[in-house]
């Protein structure tokens, strides 16, 4: 199943605004948004709900605060919760200053982020 596009702009719409240079990358059945190379965020939709998640590259130090948030789930591929990763469902991004909350979030952890060796 393709991404949701216009969930893809609001993203996009918000780093704009905000002035960060970012590139996209087709992953995980959606757009993984990197920032200075790093993966930042990304659109994915969950494949037994059908909703459409924001992915969150938060880090450690913000990961169990965020999952106080009952529109914060753990990110799981293999069946083991990725630390420093969560998805924020649908109902949590409705509006845009909670969508802007979250990406503002992964922003912040981004300097701190370790580059993908390639």
């Amino acid at each position: 199943m393709p991404y949701n596009e216009t969930f893809a702009i609001r993203i996009r719409n918000i780093f704009y605004e905000k002035n960060v240079p970012f590139t996209e990358k087709k992953m995980f059945s959606g757009i993984c948004f990197m920032v200075d190379d790093k993966m930042c965020c990304g659109t994915h939709i969950d494949k037994i709900t059908n909703e459409d998640v924001l992915m969150c590259r938060i880090g450690e130090s913000e990961y169990e605060k965020a999952l106080e948030n009952e529109n914060c789930i753990p990110m799981e591929f293999t069946g083991k919760p990725m630390k420093g990763y969560v998805y924020i469902t649908e109902n949590g991004i409705k509006n845009p200053k909670d969508l802007d909350y979250w990406l503002q979030l992964c922003l912040d952890f981004n300097p701190l982020a370790k580059k993908s060796k390639k």
